[in-house]
């Protein structure tokens, strides 16, 4: 290879990015599917887990519902529902590239798959904010 000309400017060397600079750039430029995938569980969480937390302060008021105290059972079924919605609307609106313009996209179990894997640790989490964190300012006002 040929020796660069001396009227050419030398590129620059990259300089190298600290931790908390590439994870912040990381988060800044998410890739889209990611970001659908988590944004679906996050509004699937969200929305029943206030459901279940509006159960579970009827019964702390001492409001007498049939079948009594369920709280285990709708917790399975929160769980279950966010996995199942986040894993679903995830699958419906990510789909896999084509390659080419004229294709029609194409949906996998891979689609679900990413649902599933964002579903799991929001579905958690949504539920220990609302319960650890909403639920004691309900309770006292």
């Amino acid at each position: 290879m040929a020796n660069p000309s001396p009227d050419r400017p030398r590129p620059r060397e990259a300089r190298q990015r600290g931790f908390f600079e590439v994870r912040w750039r990381q988060f800044r430029k998410a890739p889209r599917p990611v970001v659908r995938a988590v944004l679906s569980s996050l509004v699937s969480a969200v929305v029943l887990g206030a459901a279940f937390e509006a159960y579970d302060l009827a019964l702390d008021a001492g409001t007498r519902l049939p079948g009594g105290d369920l709280r285990l059972a709708f917790l399975a079924a929160y769980v279950v529902l966010v996995l199942a919605v986040g894993s679903f609307v995830t699958w419906l609106i990510v789909p896999l590239p084509s390659g080419t313009a004229r294709r029609r996209t194409t949906r996998t179990g891979w689609s679900a798959m990413l649902g599933l894997f964002a579903a799991v640790p929001i579905a958690y989490l949504v539920l220990v904010l609302l319960h650890e964190i909403l639920k004691p300012i309900l309770t006292h006002l």
